[in-house]
């Protein structure tokens, strides 16, 4: 009994001796120089694993080994493997363009992941992706080219004009200018340019003056109170706006309604009442615009 006894107690020691000693002869997770991986993710390794080693994406071994052991002491072999960046040449340019780097170059290499921007000189544009990159391959991706692109004789516009009647084919980039006739009044941009896709951007449009349509009262134009009589011509411009004066009849008070001149059309608010000639002329103080505002 007391021999069973000793053995029990005894047991444990025994085991965790021997543990002890397997750990002792286990190698740790190996330390890597930078930009290096591995293939093992737990802690401890036995005798006798193999690990590979590679480079992380964009950098290429230049020094070391690409395989270690655990030796039975638990030591790994020699584990400096260097890795150094992927370079590239300076990008290729095609004819009649140049690139802008991402970053400030120096010398004749680039690292991979750096990049650039092509652009063409005018009248050549670019065709196909103008980004490009150093990839972990050694090699750029692939670059664009520098066409020329026209547009055809530019238009002309209802009630305007452009400022150039050459008949031609014009470059990228080129512009014409538009203006419009009389009192028209031109919308959108007076200049327009031709686009990488061969054609002209948004050409503008020459929107028609109105006439405010009443003969007799009086109107609130560009801040300023005015009978239409002296409104010498009946004209306001396209987007102008007018007010006419109208009469709250319960609270017996004038009060302006704006409205807007838009392409030759200006509509006179509902509530605008036209007065009577013996209105007009006898009793014009009683009239909306002349009686105390709301």
């Amino acid at each position: 009994m007391e021999r069973l006894l000793a053995l029990t107690l005894l047991c444990p020691f025994v085991y965790f001796t021997t543990a002890a000693s397997n750990q002792d002869n286990v190698c740790l997770r190996p330390e890597l120089a930078a930009h290096v991986e591995t293939n093992g993710l737990q802690r401890f390794f036995n005798p006798g694993r193999e690990l590979t080693l590679s480079c992380h994406q964009g950098y290429t071994p230049v020094l070391g080994p690409l395989r270690i052991v655990c030796g039975d002491s638990g030591e790994w072999t020699k584990t400096k493997l260097l890795c150094i960046p992927v370079t590239c040449g300076l990008a290729p340019i095609p004819q009649f363009g140049m690139i802008i780097y991402d970053k400030r170059i120096s010398g004749n290499t680039i690292d991979f992941g750096v990049g650039g921007t092509y652009k063409c000189l005018p009248p050549y544009v670019v065709i196909g992706n103008p980004r490009a990159q150093c990839t972990s391959s050694g090699t750029w991706t692939e670059i664009p080219k520098c066409q020329v692109v026209t547009c055809p004789t530019p238009e002309n516009i209802d009630k305007g004009f452009v400022s150039s009647s050459d008949q031609r084919e014009y470059d990228y980039m080129e512009t014409v200018k538009y203006g419009c006739n009389g009192d028209y009044v031109i919308e959108g941009s007076f200049e327009i340019v031709c686009q990488r896709n061969g054609e002209w951007s948004e050409k503008p449009s020459c929107k028609a003056p109105c006439s405010v349509g009443i003969q007799k009262g009086r109107i609130l134009y560009k801040g300023q109170k005015i009978w239409i009589k002296d409104l010498q011509p009946n004209k306001v411009f396209h987007k102008d706006i007018v007010s006419v004066y109208c009469m709250d009849k319960v609270r017996k008070c004038g009060y302006a309604v704006p409205t807007q001149c838009t392409d030759g059309r200006l509509t006179i608010p509902e509530c605008f009442n036209q007065p009577s000639g013996i209105d007009y002329v006898l009793y014009s103080s009683s009239l909306p615009s002349e009686i105390e505002q709301c």
